[in-house]
């Protein structure tokens, strides 16, 4: 009898013991896979943040260290109409995560990130910051004075044609002319010479006629007279 007495009490006294060590794993097991994973401290340009301009990358600082692997983390930076800015694939260094940004860009920013965290589980989130302007506007001012400059040296091309010489038009009626001229003096001498050959023909003529009736008249006269007697 005194045996199962003292059975009893000891078997209740483990059952409380293993009871209490059950409800302390359950409920410690479920709460350290939640703090084992790392978590987004901070980032530059921070959340809700307003930088002048957008800046050449983002980076992104965790509780712990991420891993580096090709493709475990991904980060995109887009604008109010969906332009991607995040340039190249970021680079992970410890607990820090650094993303390339290129482009132009003005108003709210939307980053959205996912990494691998030191116990092997991805981790994602988001958030926003602003950028106050667009480009800076000093290049419309550039152009202005080289338009000015432009027209100056424009009147001194229209003296150029002035100097062209006006052609004359006496030595081209001259070349036309002169043939005329000098088939008239040649026409005038060959005139002169046939009139002087008819009226030194005509002459010659008048000449040898006089001199034949001169010579008939001196035969004629010759026979008639008789010659005188002794």
């Amino acid at each position: 009898m005194s045996q199962g007495i003292h059975t009893r009490p000891g078997i209740r006294s483990m059952a409380l013991v293993g009871a209490l060590l059950l409800a302390a794993a359950a409920f410690l097991l479920p709460a350290s896979p939640a703090h084992a994973h790392d978590e987004l401290l901070g980032s530059d340009p921070a959340a809700d943040e307003t930088v002048d301009t957008l800046p050449a990358e983002i980076s992104l600082t965790f509780s712990g260290i991420i891993a580096a692997d090709d493709g475990a983390s991904e980060v995109s930076v887009t604008d109010a109409s969906g332009t991607e800015l995040a340039d190249g694939t970021p680079t992970a260094q410890d607990n820090v995560l650094t993303q390339p940004l290129a482009g132009e860009a003005s108003g709210a920013l939307t980053v959205l990130w996912k990494v691998v965290s030191s116990d092997g589980h991805p981790i994602s989130g988001e958030f926003e910051f602003t950028v106050a302007s667009g480009p800076s506007p000093t290049q419309t001012t550039t152009p202005e004075p080289t338009q000015t400059t432009t027209p100056e040296p424009t009147p001194s091309a229209t003296t150029s044609p002035s100097a062209t010489p006006v052609p004359s038009g006496d030595d081209s009626t001259f070349a036309e002319a002169w043939p005329w001229v000098v088939g008239g003096i040649l026409l005038a001498g060959l005139g002169g010479a046939v009139l002087y050959l008819l009226v030194s023909r005509a002459r010659r003529e008048r000449e040898l006629t006089a001199a034949r009736e001169r010579a008939l008249g001196g035969a004629e006269g010759s026979g008639s007279e008789p010659p005188a007697a002794h």
